[in-house]
């Protein structure tokens, strides 16, 4: 299945979620993990569609995620790069491009290393926090755990 530019944008608007998680890991300088994630699900009869998706990005997996549903999930940062440059050449049209743009923004800041200072994982957190999140709770915790106003 050969896939456009202009129906995975169509696509990722009415299916695609870009998700920033924040976890407790005592490893870390700032004693947290960020973890970014890009995931479309479907049913399992549309599991090609994701495959699709693997297939014209080059990167990420497709697994079973509940019941008869799949998913099509990205977490490596060099994977997740190469889809906002995706996103940043082909535009969402719908809101969320706001998530995304917001997405884009921590991508960028880890791949310069700043999640992992205090300073940097407040920004990113204060941003996750605008996101369409399910994770507001955990994250207005570790905000004070970690100070933030």
């Amino acid at each position: 299945m050969k896939l456009s530019e202009d129906w995975i944008i169509g696509f990722v608007d009415g299916e695609g979620c870009f998700h920033i998680s924040v976890l407790r890991h005592p490893e870390m300088n700032t004693g947290y993990q960020v973890l970014p994630e890009f995931t479309v699900v479907q049913h399992e009869r549309d599991k090609q569609i994701l495959y699709a998706l693997k297939s014209y990005f080059k990167c990420g997996v497709v697994r079973k995620n509940r019941g008869d549903r799949w998913c099509y999930r990205i977490r490596k940062l060099s994977c997740l790069e190469t889809l906002c440059n995706f996103f940043s050449k082909h535009p969402l049209k719908t809101k969320k491009n706001v998530d995304y743009i917001k997405f884009r923004r921590i991508i960028q800041d880890m791949i310069q290393g700043k999640h992992l200072t205090k300073e940097g994982l407040k920004k990113i957190i204060k941003t996750a926090m605008t996101m369409n999140t399910a994770d507001r709770k955990k994250l207005l915790q570790i905000k004070q755990n970690l100070g933030i106003k």
